[in-house]
């Protein structure tokens, strides 16, 4: 028998049952997940969703504005058009949740996986028809650690907000093939569109459908392409969105760019290495820095291409007997497929998060291989060979809710998570990086110092290890050297913001005061809306006894941040001393 050929019929079962088993799942995965609400890790883009996001930190409708109408060039976070996920972290932010109290922004993302999982129950029971299989399935995707990293990483919001939205998508796909009408399926098209404010990650969706035609709807067919026509129109106009956003403000490099071998080989590492992580998912990281050298004769490299040599014929061979393998599969892979490097946007070559809502198609497959396992659903006592299924299943979930609060355990503060990190992925430069400001931040300046020089001996011209190397020797008094690394930092990328801000810094401190003007003004013509540097730029206008000029910095730095308490207090003083000033003149008179 195909797997999940006689459970398409979708035998009624009792709804009651559906909805405790519901809540039973839910309950597993709020206990599985809890220790993630407590997590105070800031990691890797935390700081532009959320510590230096002014838009994010001031909710009201000119943030709304913004994050909806800055399309092919968000200035708020560098990278691709997301306003739905960027609204949700500022409306977590309107709550209470904070910087130094993540508590309500980990609420949201665990609620929001909360109802992912369920509806992962709903979808697998509307294909298969199966209560206690659509139960289990579920709850091995709820409490599988491969679903930590979008609950108490911050930035990664988009991807539990778009599985919402994408899992409500085909809810009403599969709806939509049963019953038809319009109503299903312009709700559907809602969805989508949805999905893609909050992740374009979610483009492929209609394709995905497609490949659900094939199997396990079984409805492949010229009027089923025709019909996604809409949806695909949608989704050509996503891309382009996506690819102008990114490159505009983030940089993607075309495969035109990557070179001929290194795209083959890192799909083929990725595949086989997703794949493992799903299903042995230990030493897991937030960052999986690019195997050294990426060749064949790196182990893990070799296993991926060999793995998918193998892999292809394996799932073209189950043709055979069953649909299953091939288009779980190649739901898996389109789905993931924006993200496994074929267009280069980040430094790492794999990331947890990017498994989240692609596994659906690996989760159908084990629906339809567990629902053949146990035999034809009945309504009776269920058989031993039943009763067993679900002990393994049990057994399993229980492994992984274990493996995902012991992983938690290390999102606890930033620098416990990044010394997991670099214990993981010991030559990623971007790692060191972030584990030296964690090591600098809590006083361990000599372990920092290290890690920040271990990092450019990686990677000579990183710029942002230049610079906090440079912070670092600015804090112990070493100002010299301080101002030796921002320089090498000025020749790599001479428009660097923060590298000019961080000059000025260091030049307003040994008393150069014009030369620390000068930087200041160079940092704001490629970022002119930085709040902190019109503030500091205050500062020394004030300490040069240019009042005038001070006081116009921070009514600039306060236009731009209106809660800026320091640019605030600034602006008072300086137009007490402005008072002061002219009645001292005035008296003279």
């Amino acid at each position: 028998m195909e797997p999940g050929r006689s459970l398409l019929k979708n035998d009624t079962g009792p709804l009651g049952l559906l909805a405790v088993l519901l809540i039973a799942v839910s309950a597993a995965v709020l206990v599985a997940h809890g220790p993630g609400l407590s997590a105070q890790a800031i990691l890797i883009d935390d700081d532009e969703y959320l510590t230096d996001n002014d838009l994010v930190k001031n909710p009201g409708w000119e943030s709304t504005k913004r994050f909806l109408t800055e399309v092919l060039e968000p200035s708020s976070v560098k990278g691709y058009y997301q306003p739905v996920s960027m609204i949700s972290l500022m409306i977590d932010y309107a709550l209470g949740g904070r910087v130094d109290n993540l508590r309500q922004f980990h609420r949201t993302s665990l609620a929001l996986h909360v109802a992912n999982t369920a509806l992962v129950v709903v979808l697998i029971y509307m294909l298969f028809g199966r209560v206690w299989l659509a139960g289990g399935v579920g709850l091995l995707f709820g409490v599988h650690p491969i679903t930590v990293e979008p609950i108490p990483w911050v930035a990664d919001r988009k991807t539990v907000l778009m599985a919402f939205f994408g899992l409500w998508c085909l809810i009403l796909y599969i709806r939509y093939t049963r019953m038809g009408g319009w109503g299903l399926y312009t709700g559907c098209m809602i969805m989508y569109v949805l999905a893609l404010l909050s992740k374009p990650t979610s483009t492929p969706l209609p394709v995905l459908m497609l490949v659900m035609d094939y199997w396990p709807l079984k409805r492949l067919s010229k009027k089923a392409v025709v019909e996604k026509i809409p949806l695909l129109i949608l989704c050509g106009i996503g891309s382009v969105i996506t690819y102008i956003s990114q490159t505009r403000t983030a940089g993607a490099a075309p495969p035109s760019e990557l070179g001929a071998e290194r795209i083959p080989l890192t799909v083929c590492h990725n595949i086989i290495f997703y794949l493992y992580k799903i299903v042995w998912p230990i030493n897991q990281s937030p960052d999986y820095g690019f195997p050294k050298p990426l060749g064949l004769s790196h182990p893990m490299v070799l296993a991926g291409v060999v793995g998918t040599c193998l892999l292809i014929p394996l799932l073209l061979l189950s043709l055979r007997w069953t649909r299953a393998l091939l288009a779980g599969w190649l739901f898996f892979f389109i789905a993931i497929f924006p993200t496994l490097g074929v267009v280069g946007f980040t430094w790492m070559i794999a990331c947890d998060k990017y498994v989240y809502f692609p596994i659906l198609g690996l989760l159908m497959v084990l629906a339809a291989f567990l629902g053949w396992l146990s035999g034809p659903g009945r309504t009776g006592k269920p058989t031993k060979r039943q009763l067993m299924l679900a002990v393994v299943v049990l057994f399993v979930a229980g492994t992984e809710a274990a493996a995902t609060r012991n992983y938690l355990k290390d999102w606890r503060n930033t620098l416990s998570l990044y010394e997991r990190i670099v214990k993981v992925t010991p030559d990623s430069p971007q790692a060191l990086n972030r584990l030296g400001h964690c090591l600098q931040m809590a006083g361990r300046t000599q372990e920092a110092d290290i890690s920040y020089r271990r990092a450019l001996e990686i990677i000579p011209d990183y710029v942002e290890a230049h610079n906090n190397l440079a912070g670092l020797l600015q804090t112990l008094g070493r100002y010299d050297e301080a101002v030796d690394y921002l320089r090498q930092a000025l020749l790599i990328s001479p428009n660097n913001a923060g590298t000019h801000y961080n000059m000025a810094n260091v030049l307003c401190i040994q008393g150069q005061y014009e030369s620390a003007i000068s930087h200041y003004r160079k940092a704001l013509q490629n970022c002119p809306k930085d709040a902190e540097v019109y503030n500091n730029m205050g500062v020394t206008f004030a300490i040069m006894g240019r009042l005038e000029d001070a006081i116009g910095c921070f009514r600039k730095a306060l236009q731009i941040a209106p809660n800026n308490s320091s640019a605030s207090n600034n602006l008072e003083q300086a137009l007490a001393k402005q008072r002061i000033s002219q009645s001292g003149a005035s008296n003279l008179e």
